[in-house]
């Protein structure tokens, strides 16, 4: 495409929900974590690979049919999560590190022996959980910068 030769009034997303196509045969509670799997679409919260944190449901959504038949409003930001238990609890000594998914509703200090994916970056703990702070393309350049070999 050739270069502007004028002004451009230029669209830009506002706010911080989001919107998504949901995988097929899969429902995602309102409040629950969301991850997008590989293919694109979103699912909640996993033990499962190839699925990177994005945000918060706003709605309940099932999808009975084939994928992103069904669309879901999330939010990204900062979100408190259920801790995980015993040796992989998370603690304040990993506030700015990246916290895995064990569920739809609770997350990790550790990848599960390499079981489980990223949700996000630890933001605050509490008595209630851990805040975890969603940034999809963060935590994408995280997980590529993880996956190569140190030089």
């Amino acid at each position: 495409m050739a270069a502007l030769t004028g002004d451009r009034n230029t669209p830009r997303a506002q706010g911080d929900v989001r919107n998504g196509g949901v995988a097929a045969s899969t429902t995602i509670y309102a409040g629950a974590l969301v991850m997008r799997n590989a293919a694109g679409y979103l699912v909640k919260g996993a033990t499962a690979t190839g699925l990177t944190g994005v945000g918060r449901a706003e709605a309940r959504v099932v999808n009975d049919g084939s994928a992103g038949d069904v669309a879901l409003d999330y939010r990204s930001g900062t979100f408190r999560f259920d801790n995980s238990s015993s040796t992989d609890a998370i603690t304040i000594a990993e506030i700015g590190e990246v916290c895995f998914a064990v569920d739809d509703h609770t997350v990790a200090k550790t990848d599960g022996s390499a079981a489980r994916s990223p949700a996000g970056f630890v933001e605050m703990i509490d008595d209630q959980g851990v805040w975890v702070r969603f940034d999809e393309a963060m935590l994408k350049a995280w997980a590529d910068a993880a996956a190569k070999p140190a030089a």
